[in-house]
Parts: structure tokens; C-alpha cells; sequence
């Protein structure tokens, strides 16, 4: 048999695996190079430096640097995008003629450039990401940021479409195949779910007895969804309430302390997390951003009990039938106050296994990537 290999370019370095935008880069990784795919690994590295974990699964690794704002500034080509239009890239890509899988638009600036125009190239997208944009700028309270956000918002709405016909493209959610059908032509998009490291329902019947969300407490959407949580729904419970995350902000501190039901947990330890979600009762996690795939989700449902969340973080994702679904502040309080003196069920958890196992396989989405690649 014929050795396969790929190219796979990254935004950023996929290890360690501590953000959500990190997971589904390595754990695919990890997935195909158990199939016996040989990967060409290229990642961009703005800090989190290079790392031997990566050796262990790629036939080569490559890191690039990125461009400051001022040096790859474009009046048509977002940021996100031109920051990482590096030549060594392109002279490395040239090199042969194996596939080339971009993680991200991000990454798809020699494919808008027609430079790629005679390869097979796929495009994994994370997000459709000028609504992504959208959403932060409405996010932030920082003026500056806003204007970023917002500008870079209306780059990425035209970017994305001209450059949604000249690869193949992969969502990560259904909803996201659909709008790049219906917003930008794309003929050619398939859906792939997220590659994860939860490979089997481990959550804990019986009875937790706190509430919590988790994420990364520096973005923008995950501060804002944890503020209108303390303003908006614990304003009036007397249910304890465990925000936990990296690099929680003053101003969130200060929101939560002002609620002695409430505290915050900054920057645990991997451990002292899974502790946290696997303990708590309900997991309360609604989102903001209408496009992607939250794996603060799917680890909550993978390894925890009760999920509250709310319509646009589960549609295109087919979970609805394993969250309890609120709209609005007194949805949840309602939710909330009915399901915190009910335990957990090996019903449910049996429900999570038939629905979440049969999705969030690696092996089988790894051997569909690459029929689709060969």
C-alpha cells in the first residue's frame, strides 16, 4: 500500500490542549495519524512555542510566524487572514503535491490568492467567521476592540465568500454547511463533527450540589455569558453558583463577588477542572455566538450530569434531545430550580451514550476525512 501523507496548516500551535480552539486541530491529529496517515504538519507560533508532542504524530512539523497588524494591514483582506500569508509557507506547501488541509480561514490566503489553484485542497472551518466577529463586537466593552471586531467582521463577510468555491470545504456543524450554502453558493461543503478526546459517556448518576460554568474566562463571549448569568438568572437564586477558567477579568470578579452564592475559580489545574465538572449538578453554559461547536458543551455532556443551555448553542449540532433548552432569564431559573433536587439518571446517561457516541467518534470521522482526501 502507498504511504498517504497530508499537509495540514494550522492558525496556531494545536498543543497544549487548553482552549476550545485547540481540540479539534490535535485530536484530529491524533486520529489520522492512527489510520497510518503520514502528516506534514505547519502551525503558526505567536507564544505557545514549539513542542516535541507534536513529533510524536506528524512525519514533519513547521512553525511560521505571524505578521503584526501593521505589516499585513489590508483593506480586503481580514487580519486574521493576511497575518499569516507567509512565503515559507508557500515555498514548503510547493514542495510536492500531497492534499493540503487548512484548519481554518484563517489559513486560506494562498488559496484566495489563486496560488493553490492546481492542488487538492480542503478547508476545515471552526466557525462561519464573520458572524464570530460580529458576536465579540458586541461582546466587548472596549471601544477600540469593538471597532476591530466589527471592521474585521465586514473583511471576513466578503473574504468568505469569495473564497467559498475554491476548495472543499468542512463544518463542524450543520448549521454552519447551511449558511455557507445559503449566504455564499458553496457548492462543494460537507460536515465533519468536532474531533474530541471524549470517546464515552462517563457521567455520574446521583446528585451533585452546585451549579457551574467553565470555559475560558478571558473571551469575550464567555464573560459576557457569565455576567448576564450572575446579573440575570442568580440574582435571585439561593443556589450556589461556580464560575471556573483561565484569567477571569476585574470586572467579572467584582460582578461575582458581589453575590455570596456565587465565586470564581481562576485558572484551575487540568484535574481540578474534570473534578469541577464531573461534581457539579447542573452545568449552565448558554452562548452567544450562533456558529461553531462549544466543547465546553460536549465535555459537559460527555462527563457531567444536568445541561442547561440555550437554542443557538445546540442547533445544527443535533443535541437537543440531551440539553435542557432555555430562552430566556426565567427559563432558566425555572430550569434550574426543577432540576436541582433531581438526581441524575442512568436513563439519561444512557440517552447521552445512543445520541453523543454515535457522533463524536474519532476513528470513523478520521476514515471519512480520508476517503474524502485520497
Amino acid at each position: 500500500m502507498t504511504d498517504q501523507h497530508l499537509h495540514i496548516v494550522c492558525l496556531d500551535v494545536p498543543y497544549p490542549v487548553d482552549y476550545g480552539g485547540v481540540f479539534d486541530l490535535f485530536y484530529k491529529i491524533k486520529a489520522l495519524h492512527k489510520e497510518g496517515l503520514l502528516i506534514h504538519l505547519h502551525c503558526f507560533e505567536y507564544g505557545r512555542g514549539k513542542q516535541q508532542e507534536l513529533d510524536k504524530y506528524c512525519a514533519s512539523v513547521n512553525y511560521y510566524s505571524r505578521k503584526n497588524f501593521l505589516k499585513s494591514f489590508s483593506f480586503r483582506v481580514p487580519f486574521i487572514v493576511s497575518s499569516r500569508a507567509n512565503q515559507m509557507l508557500l515555498n514548503n506547501l510547493s514542495k510536492d503535491k500531497y492534499p493540503i488541509l487548512l484548519e481554518g480561514i484563517h489559513c486560506t490566503y494562498f488559496l484566495y490568492s489563486d496560488e493553490l489553484n492546481t492542488r487538492k485542497v480542503f478547508v476545515r472551518l471552526h466557525n462561519v467567521e464573520y458572524k464570530y466577529y460580529y458576536e465579540l463586537s458586541k461582546s466587548t466593552h472596549n471601544i477600540f476592540k469593538k471597532s476591530y471586531f466589527r471592521y474585521e467582521s465586514l473583511l471576513l463577510k466578503k473574504y468568505e465568500k469569495a473564497i467559498s468555491n475554491k476548495g472543499v470545504f468542512i463544518a463542524v456543524s450543520e448549521k454552519d454547511k447551511e449558511t455557507y450554502q445559503k449566504n455564499f453558493g458553496a457548492k462543494n461543503i460537507k460536515y465533519l463533527p468536532a474531533f474530541i478526546p471524549f470517546t464515552n459517556v462517563t457521567s455520574k448518576t446521583g446528585s451533585g450540589n452546585f451549579c457551574l460554568y467553565h470555559g475560558n474566562l478571558s473571551v469575550y463571549e464567555n464573560e459576557k455569558a457569565t455576567t448576564w448569568l450572575i446579573k440575570n438568572v442568580f440574582n435571585s437564586l439561593n443556589i450556589p453558583f461556580v464560575i471556573a477558567g483561565k484569567n477571569p477579568s476585574k470586572r467579572l470578579m467584582a460582578a461575582a463577588h458581589s453575590n455570596v452564592n456565587i465565586c470564581i475559580v481562576a485558572n484551575p489545574s487540568a484535574k481540578e477542572m474534570d473534578d469541577l465538572v464531573k461534581k457539579a449538578h447542573i452545568h449552565i453554559l448558554p452562548s452567544f455566538n450562533k456558529t461553531g461547536i462549544k466543547i465546553k458543551l460536549l465535555n459537559a455532556l460527555f462527563n457531567g450530569r444536568h445541561v442547561i443551555t440555550n437554542p443557538v448553542s445546540v442547533e445544527g449540532n443535533n443535541l437537543e434531545a440531551v440539553c435542557k433548552i432555555a430562552n430566556t432569564a426565567s427559563d432558566y431559573k425555572k430550569i434550574i430550580n426543577e432540576l436541582y433536587h433531581q438526581p441524575f439518571t442512568l436513563t439519561e446517561a444512557d440517552t447521552r451514550k445512543k445520541v453523543l457516541e454515535n457522533i463524536y467518534e474519532n476513528h470513523f470521522n478520521a476514515l471519512q476525512l480520508i476517503r474524502w482526501i485520497e
